[in-house]
């Protein structure tokens, strides 16, 4: 089937989106980016922003100071080392820009929402060594080797990504992508204490082989490829969140490791639609910087 030019256009802006995120931590130029879209320097700008919904510029530097504000929150990274991360220079332009996005300080961000709220927590050793309440929180640390996945991509609320799914599903269902041996993941880039529920983003992820063709809006991507911290959440999806709070409060914080520049991986472990809410398994998977 066909695609329409806006699917095209959508597609390639997406290969963009996805490229940015791999690249944070260098200079994207603009000519770069728009070899990625397969678009002109001159058109690009405006048809970024027309899919996206804000300036290119404007992009890079909100992933840049949300990926910033997740490290003060879960790391004790210095705050000029993650200014330098963000693409800042000073510590003063990177307070200033930091100010203006969330409304405070690195320093006053970090102390309230950050480093000193895990530190109490790790004190607490009861808290600190459970997930969901009363279970041990086990952490491995694996290599995940590297997989091509169809996906669909959601933008909003966590809760509100089963359409993704089901767009999906549909589609690899009909062209016979689903077997026993998909294996069923989520991408979640943000984290919903920084980022705004609007732009929020998550991939509905489903393994496929390299024969697969991208069609309408599911696209193609290869993920993993490293070592992961990695820990099962019990429970229902809605309470994922916790899991992660303490993965990176409380784990991450004493581990001696660096989170990679990755996004964390979700497996689900069996199947939504057949399993009780408190029953559901899912691998929590965190990249980690090389040693």
């Amino acid at each position: 089937m066909k695609e329409s030019t806006e699917q095209v256009y959508r597609q390639r802006i997406l290969r963009v989106q996805m490229y940015i995120q791999q690249n944070l931590d260098r200079d994207l130029p603009l000519e770069e980016l728009a070899r990625e879209s397969y678009f002109s320097e001159y058109h690009f700008h405006r048809i970024f922003r027309a899919v996206v919904g804000e300036p290119l510029k404007e992009h890079i530097r909100r992933l840049r100071l949300e990926r910033a504000a997740s490290h003060l929150k879960h790391t004790n990274n210095s705050i000029i080392n993650i200014a330098f991360d963000a693409g800042y220079q000073t510590h003063e332009a990177f307070t200033r820009a930091f100010k203006a996005a969330f409304g405070c300080s690195p320093s006053d961000f970090r102390s309230d929402n950050g480093a000193a709220v895990q530190q109490q927590n790790v004190a607490n050793i009861d808290e600190s060594n459970t997930v969901n309440g009363d279970i041990p929180m086990k952490v491995e640390i694996k290599n995940i080797e590297k997989m091509c996945v169809a996906f669909v991509r959601h933008v909003g609320p966590y809760d509100q990504v089963g359409e993704a799914w089901d767009r999906l599903c549909m589609t690899l269902g009909k062209a016979g992508y689903l077997g026993s041996g998909s294996q069923f993941i989520g991408i979640s880039y943000d984290d919903p204490d920084v980022t705004a529920p609007e732009k929020i983003r998550y991939d509905a992820c489903i393994t496929v082989d390299d024969s697969f063709e991208p069609e309408g809006d599911v696209a193609v991507q290869t993920i993993g490829g490293g070592e992961y911290a990695v820990t099962t959440h019990f429970g229902p999806y809605s309470e994922l969140s916790q899991t992660y709070r303490r993965l990176f409060g409380q784990w991450l914080i004493q581990s001696g490791r660096e989170p990679g520049s990755e996004p964390c991986i979700e497996f689900y472990l069996n199947d939504p639609d057949s399993t009780e809410p408190e029953d559901l398994l899912t691998d929590i998977c965190l990249p980690l910087k090389p040693k």
